[in-house]
């Protein structure tokens, strides 16, 4: 600090060295304010770099702004926390009395993506993207390349002299993982591990991994555990065979020792085999759980009441749209694919019409087929809905792309044909200009804020516009002495438009539907 002070005072107006002029103490204290208000400035400004690395999910929860009150306790999300990895601490000892100190490391990864179409801005948009599943799996990002290249390299993916230098980032950094933002073959994946010598991972087993570490309920973790299967069944690397199993031997009263002492059974195919089984047992486990979703929907279908399915891209604030018009307190966090089990919850209309919503699974842009066949069942949720509300994040660098992702998967699960509202999200952090965009885009469109409830009460009403509404319109007089119909009238599948109380009874002008019109027959006046 004294070097430079004494630099920036012989600097101060010029002259050569040995020159300096006299200057009074308030003088020198003003050049040592300045300098100090400099070295602040700087620390201030990689303190700002340093949070923005950080993350903003950890932002939001240190800034206490993450969830609102109609989040409610969150006791699902402390029980996810409370238990974390901690960063910069090695489970190499260097010494055996460290033993007792050990703590769990994270994985340190480097991120690999293929540039073959699109813009430069896409391509870094998906690496980001990456990035973000890598960290709510628990990993350290350490760095990421992106490579440009028409298609991928049959043998590497990036080819040989791209996988060479891959390697040396991974040795200059120090990472244990390399994760490739595609799906990669079996082949591929084996090709780029005996060349960057560490653990090679898609796209796909990365989501994978998000979905194992966050399914809950018994059918969640069941689709999870298939759609792994599915996935690793292709995958599975064997020892040559060094663990084969012999097929010699006397078989019955006929020797059939010589000539048929091949191979056998190797330890692969059992594994294999061991998958299959797996696999069956699973599918036949989700198939029994199906009815008891389809009894619930065939009664809410009975009863005539509407459905509204809560869809989007992952991230989008689904949760915390579904907890600020139900009070559910479905668990909030500021990561992806953070809920996954889906939350029914009824609700109504400011003028009484009963409906419910219906929070699904997030969307992701190259979602896992395995993913989507495994949960089919779930999804169906969205197909069989009378009224989607897409809520897109927008906020995001890249809002068209998410939206076509999502309406992708939607063609998938045969829901294009269902109504749908797309709800902007986030537009408190959202660019005012790309809003207008998002606007002139789609012609059905709702603003909201979830966590602050700007364009709730629009959106209320859009859904109560959306929805199916009672269609018999109905001329009743009911005698006073059956309280039970009028009552009945006021819940939830029924309208009254008009009501008063005469001589004989209570005339009423309802809408209904057909099942309840049936029902009030006795009761319609006739004129």
């Amino acid at each position: 600090m004294t070097i430079n002070n004494s630099r920036a005072l012989n600097s101060g107006d010029g002259s050569a060295a040995g020159s300096t002029p006299e200057l009074s103490p308030a003088d020198i204290q003003g050049v040592i304010d300045r300098i100090l208000s400099k070295e602040s400035a700087v620390e201030t400004k990689t303190a700002s770099g340093s949070d923005q690395r950080r993350g903003r999910a950890l932002a939001l929860a240190e800034s206490g702004e993450e969830h609102s009150v109609h989040d409610g306790e969150q006791q699902d999300l402390e029980e996810r926390r409370a238990l974390r990895r901690v960063a910069g601490l090695s489970t190499e000892l260097e010494d055996v009395t460290e033993v007792e100190y050990r703590q769990l490391r994270l994985e340190r990864v480097v991120l690999a993506g293929l540039w073959s179409e699109g813009t430069a801005a896409d391509a870094e948009n998906s690496l980001k993207e990456l990035a973000a599943l890598a960290e709510t799996a628990g990993s350290e990002v350490l760095d990421g390349i992106i490579q440009r290249r028409l298609k991928p390299d049959p043998g590497t993916f990036l080819g040989s002299g791209k996988a060479q230098e891959l390697k040396d980032i991974v040795m200059a950094t120090g990472a244990d993982t390399v994760i490739v933002d595609s799906e990669l073959a079996p082949s591929q994946r084996r090709g780029l591990e005996d060349i960057v010598k560490v653990k090679v991972i898609d796209r796909t087993a990365l989501i994978l991994d998000i979905f194992a570490q966050h399914a809950k309920s018994r059918e969640g973790k069941a689709q999870v555990e298939l759609a792994q299967l599915e996935y690793l069944l292709p995958r599975l690397r064997g020892w040559g065979e060094s663990m084969s199993r012999q097929a010699g031997g006397q078989v019955g009263s006929a020797s059939a020792g010589m000539g048929s002492r091949g191979p056998g059974e190797t330890k692969i195919e059992l594994d294999r085999r061991k998958i299959r089984t797996r696999m069956a047992k699973l599918r036949r486990e989700i198939a029994g759980m199906k009815p008891a979703r389809e009894t619930k929907r065939a009664n809410r279908q009975r009863n005539a009441v509407p459905s509204v399915a809560i869809a989007g891209y992952t991230n989008a604030g689904k949760s915390s749209l579904l907890n600020r018009l139900t009070d559910a307190g479905v668990l909030v966090e500021n990561a992806l694919f953070a809920t996954l089990d889906p939350t029914i919850r009824k609700a109504q209309t400011e003028d009484g019409i009963g409906y419910t919503l219906a929070d699904t699974v997030g969307f992701v842009r190259s979602l896992p087929t395995q993913l989507v066949e495994a949960f089919r069942s779930t999804l169906e949720e969205v197909a069989d809905a009378d009224l989607i509300l897409h809520v897109v994040d927008a906020s995001h660098p890249d809002p068209e792309g998410q939206i076509a992702a999502v309406r992708t998967v939607l063609a998938e699960v045969d829901a294009r044909k269902v109504p749908e509202i797309i709800v902007l999200n986030k537009a408190d952090a959202a660019d005012p200009y790309v809003l207008e965009r998002l606007r002139q885009r789609e012609s059905r469109h709702v603003v909201v804020s979830a966590r602050t409830g700007e364009g709730i009460p629009e959106l209320l009403q859009a859904i109560s516009e959306g929805i199916p509404r009672p269609g018999v319109d109905l001329e009743l007089l009911v005698p006073y002495e059956r309280g039970d119909v009028v009552s009945r009238l006021h819940q939830q599948d029924a309208e009254i438009l008009s009501m008063e109380h005469g001589e004989t009874g209570t005339r009423l002008h309802v809408m209904v539907r057909e099942g309840l019109a049936a029902e009030l027959e006795p009761f319609v006046a006739h004129a």
